[in-house]
């Protein structure tokens, strides 16, 4: 009995019921007799020794033993069906997909490295790379448009499954003659004062670094924005003006740059950046490997 129980037509039935609110409707969408579907219903119930509907005049409602069984129901068909749909995939020759969104730290300064050796080993898998800004990812993740995120963590991260990937510090790039090149350290409203050399607009980091500085009550004075980290970095070094970007980009860029960066002490400039998802345990096998490769 406990076999004709996990039976996949019977699930798949019991949802049908659900879905209508009756079982005579049910039996119509899964292509039964109402009697076959009647028997299938009863024989779950004595399975389980609990009534899995409460019958009423004009159809049938899911007690809370069947608004459980709903629940797993459908998620033992939805894993079914990405398994059907992966594993006739690979049969056809095609490549399995992640879709992987991320900020602009992820993206320029820790995936290239970190997607490497994953592409490289596993041919039959593409990942479709987004830049989004954090929010967006997490909203992303959250309704299923996305397989992966890679986020900030001043967003949150309550409804998701989390793992630490990088830290990601912010610094200020100056030319090695720029008054600022002195310090070590400085906060970011002690440099709102200055000419910046920004990244364009609509950019995330920008963005974010936009809004710090209508916290204080003003804007950033813009010489010129642009499309990278490095465009950023060797305008500073050409005396330009000051950008902000994470540190990983300034000491790469150090080796044929003559640029200087000064740590921001803001307690925002140093972002943990985390990779989400909404079940772990759901993903396939090939994207959970490269969350394992890539927090590693």
């Amino acid at each position: 009995m406990i076999s004709l129980f996990y039976d996949l037509t019977n699930l798949r039935l019991f949802l049908q019921v659900v879905e209508t609110g009756s079982i005579t409707r049910g039996a119509g969408r899964a292509n039964m007799t109402l009697a076959s579907a009647s028997e299938r219903i009863r024989g779950m119930e004595e399975t389980l020794g609990m009534p899995l509907f409460v019958r009423e005049r004009h159809g049938v409602q899911p007690t809370l033993v069947g608004l459980a069984l709903t629940h797993h129901a459908q998620t033992i068909l939805q894993q079914l069906e990405r398994m059907q749909g992966e594993l006739s995939a690979f049969a056809k020759g095609l490549k399995a997909q992640i879709r992987l969104l991320c900020n602009t730290a992820a993206l320029d300064e820790f995936l290239p490295a970190a997607l490497a050796p994953f592409l490289a080993s596993n041919p039959s898998v593409d990942i479709i790379l987004e830049e989004r800004l954090s929010f967006e990812t997490v909203q992303a993740i959250v309704e299923g448009k996305a397989d992966v995120g890679i986020v900030a963590d001043s967003v949150d991260l309550a409804a998701l499954e989390t793992f630490p990937f990088r830290l990601d510090q912010l610094v200020v790039v100056t030319s090695s003659r720029h008054p600022l090149s002195s310090r070590r350290n400085i906060s970011f409203k002690e440099v709102l004062d200055h000419n910046f050399v920004g990244l364009t607009t609509g950019h995330p980091l920008q963005d974010h670094l936009d809004g710090h500085a209508v916290r204080y009550g003003t804007r950033l004075k813009y010489r010129v924005r642009l499309g990278s980290f490095e465009a950023v970095c060797l305008m500073a070094e050409r005396g330009r003006g000051i950008g902000v970007v994470p540190d990983t980009a300034v000491k790469r860029l150090q080796k044929s740059m003559a640029i200087h960066r000064v740590k921001l002490t803001d307690a925002w400039a140093c972002r943990k950046l985390t990779i989400c998802v909404r079940r772990f345990d759901e993903l396939p096998m090939y994207t959970k490997k490269l969350i394992n490769e890539i927090k590693a």
